[in-house]
């Protein structure tokens, strides 16, 4: 009996990207003995991507669509497309809409996965054609992420994994709203294989992830797994405190030795603006934390699904 493989593409304004993954898939998986299917998970798109998925839906009884009610990021849009093929994959393979995660190293993941694998990700070997911001920033970031939280990241790891169904089944359990979702396959362990790959260049469009974007998914990542950035706040907050007390002290014993005081009023002012700029900044750190608990406690679903073609 054929093994059940769905391929689950989270697309956001990908409409010239479509057809070709979709054509791309085919002619990798065809020749395999799995039965496939291809689910886009259209992420409140903007422009004609729904159209697209809706036609193409009805001349390919393999490639399926689930169009959620508005924008709720990547993430979610691949929680999305597992949760919904969870009950009926044997495994899912979870990729970008854009080709640069190559379909041709599909083969690979499932050869891994039948050596007995659970989880077969793949690390993206160093691109030449990134910029040298791209790559300076991704280094920080992982770098950043490995010393503030528990949970170990390889540089060049992505959203492009092979998860077999019990992992599955364990992941669609998780219902964090600000999903990192590399952290969470991450850290639930069971048996997991690394493949190294080269991306492909952009088939069509831009990339989605701006600066701004980068940054709070960094954010997301670091606070989703550690506490640590709080423990840093109380160890700046006493260092601070010390080194205060001790300038306090010598201040008390040069007026005392020479008998008058320093003046100086920007100095004063600077000293004023820099503990009021690290109390705002500590208070935002254990803000975020509390914004995190403020959202989870409504229980808000991570998505909604507007239409699809499941049954």
């Amino acid at each position: 009996m054929k093994k059940t493989v769905s391929i689950v593409i989270p697309s956001f304004n990908e409409e010239s990207n479509i057809e070709m993954i979709a054509k791309t898939i085919h002619s990798v998986m065809n020749p395999l003995p799995y039965y496939y299917r291809i689910v886009f998970v259209d992420d409140g798109s903007s422009d004609n991507s729904l159209n697209c998925l809706e036609q193409l839906a009805k001349e390919d009884e393999k490639l399926f669509f689930i169009s959620l009610s508005r924008n709720f990021g990547h993430q979610n849009a691949l929680k999305a497309g597992v949760d919904t093929v969870k009950d009926i994959s044997d495994a899912v393979i979870t990729m970008d809409g854009d080709l640069q995660h190559p379909p041709e190293l599909l083969p690979q993941l499932l050869e891994k996965w039948e050596e007995g694998h659970d989880v077969v990700y793949t690390i993206r070997e160093d691109d030449v054609t990134l910029s040298y911001f791209k790559k300076k920033t991704s280094k920080a970031f992982y770098s950043l992420m490995n010393k503030l939280s528990d949970v170990k990241f390889e540089p060049g790891t992505a959203d492009f994994r092979l998860m077999d169904k019990k992992v599955v089944a364990v992941f669609s359990d998780f219902s964090e709203n600000e999903l990192f979702i590399r952290g969470i396959i991450n850290w639930i362990g069971f048996d997991q294989y690394a493949l190294h790959y080269k991306s492909n260049p952009r088939f069509s469009g831009k990339s989605k992830y701006t600066l701004s974007k980068m940054i709070r998914f960094a954010l997301q990542g670091i606070t989703a797994f550690s506490t640590r950035p709080l423990h840093m706040a109380i160890f700046l907050g006493v260092g601070l405190s010390l080194f205060a007390f001790v300038f306090y002290l010598g201040y008390v014993i040069y007026s005392l030795y020479f008998g008058h005081v320093i003046s100086g009023w920007a100095s004063v002012i600077s000293t004023i603006v820099f503990f009021g700029g690290l109390n705002l900044t500590i208070l935002g750190i254990i803000g975020i934390y509390i914004g995190k608990l403020f959202i989870q406690s409504k229980k808000r679903p991570n998505y909604l699904i507007k239409k699809t073609n499941f049954n």
